[in-house]
């Protein structure tokens, strides 16, 4: 346990920030599959949900206050360029953040530290819990700081769209088109799961897609959707 509060006090020094009560932040540093170890305890899966929403507010935001020549189709652009796994785990990267996750023992061997979606996830819940204890000021001051470089560059065109931004711009030229993400099935222990997941555009699966994390799955089912949407199936 020492060296467990070591390494979040370790943590919150190199974030530059002290929690009022450490319940958000140790929840938004664990996963799902410690927890699943041991029956009780907290995890970060609810903690994303408002992360998201508060990481895009601020990105929102900014963007619009800053960039008052881009019309509201750039701007969404922009943002959507931004608050996305890829940039999420880019910053989770730079912080070293996967030291600092309590998970379980099979997902660390199976290289839990270093996947993407649970190091993007875990930024989310982080965004949150910083957000719940001191405040949105000192949340959008976090998102700043981290993730002004990938603002600028999405700005400055030196960033490309993910698969499932591209496939949904590409959606929404045509206003009558429906798109969705279903997960089929997921198989598999809980340290090495497989999801697989379909996108549905106007009532026909277009693309399928197998991962490690629902996202995953998703991100390469859109992939396989643009190549087939853009050859006219």
């Amino acid at each position: 346990m020492d060296n467990r509060n070591n390494l979040l006090k370790e943590f919150q020094d190199k974030i530059g920030l002290n929690f009022s009560d450490n319940y958000y932040f140790e929840t938004a540093l664990t996963h799902s599959s410690y927890a699943k170890q041991k029956k009780g305890t907290k995890y970060n899966e609810r903690l994303e949900f408002l992360g998201d929403s508060v990481l895009s507010l601020a990105v929102t935001e900014y963007i619009f206050l800053i960039y008052k020549n881009k019309k509201e189709g750039e701007l969404t652009k922009l943002r959507a360029l931004v608050v996305c796994e890829n940039s999420l785990y880019q910053v989770a990267v730079k912080l070293n953040l996967g030291k600092y996750i309590l998970m379980s023992k099979g997902e660390e061997i199976t290289g839990g530290r270093n996947r993407v979606s649970i190091l993007a996830d875990c930024m989310e819940a982080l965004i949150a819990a910083i957000y719940i204890d001191l405040g949105f000021e000192t949340a959008k001051k976090f998102i700043m700081d981290n993730f002004m470089e990938t603002i600028k560059s999405s700005a400055n065109n030196c960033i490309t769209l993910d698969y499932k931004t591209k496939l949904q711009e590409l959606i929404q030229r045509n206003k009558n088109q429906d798109i969705k993400y279903e997960l089929i099935k997921y198989d598999g222990p809980p340290h090495n799961r497989k999801f697989y997941v379909n996108v549905i555009i106007n009532e026909k699966v277009l693309g399928q897609g197998i991962g490690l994390s629902k996202k995953e799955a998703e991100k390469k089912a859109a992939k396989e959707a643009l190549l087939r949407y853009e050859n006219g199936e």
